[in-house]
């Protein structure tokens, strides 16, 4: 009879846990899911005035957007509602009539395992299928509205840096053509870096093009001036020409980005045919959000401890730098991963360990074991001194 009752009361504050779960989940996701992609809006509206390009065309840019973040915003927000909810029951006292009762961490995690194993499938679908898909149409959008990034079009009217700041470019008018890989200029100015010596190149007309073999960018510049060296210094060198090309964008660099971007759209099954270190690095990494919603569930409960008269917030300030340090410690280890100077059977999966570590460490501080293990070495530790003493 005991035991039902028990059983009774733990299934409604299971209920109880779970609805307080969900609400602070739905208002965190809502604030933060906003402010995200009210930035995005307002940074596509912004894009479409200043390239001329309709809004409607770009606001589908906006939903792969959303897609693409929903996976790291989910993580977040679970993560946070658990360590709020957890909190709340010890800020009302009401975990600490739990505890009486013999309701611990581990219960508090059995209430919301259904929710952690369902945000966990959720997460693996986005990643591994959905936020995929919605890389692939994005780039698919992007080069429909010619709006991909500074490789597609020139803009008319401004300054614009290619070469990490070693070329600047400018053209009072532009208008594209037929082929998609040319932009034809008018009245073009242009200042670069030579081996330490600027050089400026003034033309009336110029073509943008891509070569075909190198998928290298170039200026195709007519009729023009080159100056090497400075307006009025003695050793300037004045060169007319008739057509003139300025590589000022390196088809290698164009390369590598289609390589990533290539390698982000591919499908999870695709990249573990690969075998390659950025589609390794990738698969774990898609792997690893979900991973990070049970890990981080772990260290929300733990966090959510508090005392009734403990301060607000710090809680949730100490799981926003939990959060931080272990999504960029997985950052860290993906780019070294592509870059060969992690081994893939290594990766990301130490991080997650290290993690399982720490929250076994808090476990056991929780539980008192590691305060009465040190406690009882600095015991034997003082006997052992005593016994030398009485020796001599």
């Amino acid at each position: 009879m005991l035991l039902n009752t028990l059983d009774l009361k733990n299934i409604k504050i299971a209920k109880y846990i779970r609805k307080n779960l969900l609400i602070f989940f739905f208002a965190i996701f809502f604030v933060i899911g906003l402010v995200v992609f009210g930035n995005q809006f307002v940074l596509t509206v912004q894009e479409s005035v200043e390239r001329g390009i309709p809004l409607q065309e770009l606001m589908p840019l906006v939903s792969f957007n959303m897609i693409r973040d929903i996976p790291l915003i989910f993580v977040l927000s679970f993560f946070l509602a658990i360590i709020i909810t957890i909190s709340q029951l010890y800020k009302n006292s009401e975990a600490i009539a739990m505890n009486s009762f013999g309701i611990g961490d581990f219960s508090f995690f059995s209430f919301i395992r259904a929710l952690i194993i369902f945000g966990f499938f959720f997460v693996f679908f986005l990643t591994m299928f959905a936020v995929p898909w919605a890389k692939y149409h994005k780039n698919i959008v992007e080069d429909e509205t010619k709006n991909s990034s500074e490789f597609s079009f020139i803009t008319e009217g401004r300054f614009e840096t290619f070469k990490n700041g070693e070329i600047v470019f400018y053209a009072s008018e532009s208008n594209s053509v037929d082929n998609l890989d040319e932009q034809n200029m008018e009245e073009i100015f242009i200042y670069a870096n030579e081996e330490g010596k600027p050089v400026i190149v003034l033309a009336p007309e110029a073509t943008k093009y891509t070569n075909s073999e190198t998928k290298s960018v170039y200026l195709r510049l007519k009729d023009g001036v080159r100056y090497e060296g400075l307006p009025g210094s003695e050793n300037i060198n004045i060169l007319n020409f008739d057509s003139y090309d300025i590589e000022i964008i390196s088809g290698e660099v164009q390369k590598t980005i289609a390589n990533f971007s290539k390698i982000e759209e591919m499908s999870s099954l695709d990249l573990i045919k690969n075998g390659e270190l950025t589609a390794n690095a990738e698969i774990q990494w898609r792997l690893s959000q979900p991973i990070s919603i049970v890990i981080l569930s772990f260290f929300g409960i733990f966090l959510g401890k508090t005392s009734p008269r403990g301060g607000k917030g710090i809680n949730i300030l100490v799981g926003l730098i939990i959060f931080m340090l272990y999504n960029n410690a997985l950052l860290v280890a993906k780019k070294s991963i592509e870059n060969g100077q992690l081994d893939p059977l290594i990766g990301m999966w130490s991080i997650h360990l290290f993690a399982i570590i720490i929250i076994l460490i808090l476990y056991q501080f929780r539980q008192g074991k590691i305060r009465y293990f040190i406690a009882k070495m600095a015991t034997l530790n003082f006997k052992e001194k005593n016994n030398v003493y009485l020796t001599k």
